[in-house]
């Protein structure tokens, strides 16, 4: 019975870590033509490709992001709004593996932007 349970007890530690870095890669934004990349080891994203706007690569795009809800593959961080200049609280979603939702509020209002992984930016 111990046994069973501590090999329940590592399953769920290490699908729980693999989680995590679900959206850890490059991304295309469904609309535009830019690419972000995401790097979970240091917890932030950064424009990787941007044929309209080629002055923002590089820049940081999302920080501080961090698990969520392991289990609903959900994850929080802070999303630079360039029409405000500043940083925003954000959700991000994976309904599946090849799309990702990012999610912010300011005031009242709401606005989702769906991303594409894209394996050969």
């Amino acid at each position: 019975m111990i046994i069973r349970s501590l090999c329940f007890t590592f399953a769920l530690l290490f699908s729980s870590l693999a989680l995590s870095d679900d959206i850890a890669g490059i991304w295309k934004h469904a609309e535009h033509p830019a690419w972000i990349e995401i790097n979970m080891a240091e917890g932030r994203a950064t424009v990787f490709r941007n044929d309209n706007k080629p002055e923002r690569v590089g820049r940081e795009m999302l920080k501080e992001i961090k698990t969520s809800s392991k289990l609903n593959n959900l994850w929080n961080g802070m999303l630079y709004v360039e029409k405000l200049g500043e940083y925003k609280r954000v959700e991000i979603s994976m309904p599946d593996n090849k799309r990702m939702l990012i999610t912010g509020k300011v005031g009242f209002f709401s606005r989702t932007v769906e991303w594409l992984r894209d394996d050969k930016p």
